[in-house]
């Protein structure tokens, strides 16, 4: 089951949800603000994030700058604690389902999260429509 972490005022997160919607994928949806995640939460999604820390943790955000810490510079364990302690400093959406990982809210890369054969019916559809 595909499970997204969203903050009640994300922009972002609304577009995911309601793309998510639109294509007919079930989801569980997690407010992060008003139910944090806990630290095997966030070891989890860190697990299958890319970027590490950078890659969940927006360094723009003002509760970042407020924080006054280098998560370069941190222990993975202080780091994930941190992140623990204050949802308001991650990227959002978190998509995410058993296999994959998604931060933020892009069309194109979401599109992961299709079924496989609905995503190779669409591509065909769209290499029929250019070929025309």
């Amino acid at each position: 089951m595909l499970t997204i972490y969203t903050a009640p005022s994300c922009t972002s997160c609304k577009k995911a949800k309601s793309w998510l919607s639109q294509h007919h994928i079930n989801f569980n949806e997690r407010n992060i603000i008003a139910n944090p995640l806990s630290v095997d939460e966030v070891t989890k999604i860190l697990e299958k994030c890319d970027d590490g820390v950078e890659g969940l943790v927006s360094s723009r955000n003002r509760f970042v700058k407020t924080l006054g810490v280098d998560f370069e510079d941190l222990s993975m364990t202080t780091a994930i604690k941190i992140i623990s302690e204050n949802p308001q400093i991650l990227r959002r959406p978190i998509i995410m389902d058993d296999k994959r990982l998604h931060v933020g809210y892009n069309e194109e890369e979401i599109r992961t999260f299709l079924p496989r054969t609905v995503r190779m019916l669409e591509n065909g559809g769209q290499r029929l429509r250019s070929a025309i």
